[in-house]
């Protein structure tokens, strides 16, 4: 298994991104290697430090970045040598078995969809990410900002991608799957809630109907779909909680979950190979649990578990 890194992207690269390369590798076998993918010079002394032989990683040296503020269709085409391009070249080729970048969150989407592809008869892929419980565990909420816009056969699409998600990388059996929406009952909602229901409904998945904002955090479901509008605003919210509580040091094991480094990155379901996105400002203990998180995906074939449901 070969997981490929970017560690140039980030706001804390290319220290960050090397130090998570580093502490993923310790719970590696011999049989899985991460791919550094990135400006090697700079990689290096962080190696050395910390003990370990340049061998220890495998190295595509890259002499372009895709910085936070390029544009994200444009970058990925007019920086060929970048670390995010030249990751998604080699997925595409089968040279890794997976990729994943706390840079560009437009350029992973765009190379994504430009080299590996969504899977056939996947209308439009959904970043997925992770929603703690009041009880225990956490749910998984998408589409979180990939798609402002949606028809409602594309959110219907999202019960399924999440379904399979729960069931498949984190075995949660027969995922509750419920709808967010602003009342419980069916004839609630907005036109694309409202026209999305009946397509869910009639679906194989366990769709448990409408679900409120205040159940985000309790355990009504496995699975929260969402347009992708409605969906970052939720997790920019939920992140917000976190700070506060920092900031007002206030300690408890429910808010400690809201901590993104626990989760790593937001896989994009719905395309020909696992691509995980990290968070911007992704600490060492994120980016270790994104190349876990990778190695997950690769282990259980979930993207194979797309294509057979998607036949």
């Amino acid at each position: 298994m070969r997981i490929g890194l970017d560690i140039m992207g980030g706001d804390f690269a290319p220290k960050a991104t090397v130090l998570g390369a580093i502490e993923a590798q310790k719970s590696l076998s011999s049989e899985e290697r991460i791919v550094l993918f990135g400006d090697k010079d700079q990689a290096l002394p962080f190696i050395e430090e910390a003990g370990l032989s340049q061998d220890a990683f495998d190295f595509v040296h890259t002499t372009e970045v895709i910085g936070m503020g390029d544009h994200a269709a444009k970058s990925v085409i007019q920086k060929p040598n970048s670390s995010i391009s030249l990751g998604f070249q080699y997925l595409k080729e089968g040279k890794i078995d997976s990729f994943g970048s706390a840079g560009n969150t437009g350029a992973m989407l765009v190379g994504a969809v430009l080299s590996v592809k969504p899977v056939p008869g996947v209308l439009r892929p959904a970043v997925a990410t992770n929603v703690p419980k009041l009880k225990s565990g956490f749910g998984i909420m998408l589409d979180v900002g990939a798609n402002a816009d949606c028809k409602p056969e594309v959110l219907a699409q999202f019960g399924l991608l999440g379904s399979l998600y729960a069931e498949h990388v984190y075995h949660i059996q027969n995922p509750r799957v419920g709808l967010m929406n602003l009342g419980e009952e069916e004839e609630k909602g907005n036109v694309l809630t409202q026209a999305t229901f009946p397509l869910l409904k009639q679906s194989e998945i366990n769709f448990i109907g409408n679900i409120e904002g205040r159940d985000l955090f309790n355990d009504k479901a496995d699975v929260i779909v969402c347009d992708g509008f409605t969906g970052n605003v939720m997790l920019k919210l939920a992140e917000t909680f976190y700070i506060l509580t920092l900031k007002k040091g206030f300690k408890d094991e429910f808010f400690d979950r809201f901590n993104y480094e626990q989760y790593g990155g937001s896989p994009i379901l719905g395309v020909n190979a696992p691509v995980l996105i990290g968070h911007g400002i992704s600490s060492p203990e994120a980016i270790k649990n994104m190349v876990l998180l990778s190695r997950t995906m690769v282990e259980t074939k979930f993207v194979d578990k797309i294509r057979e449901a998607f036949k």
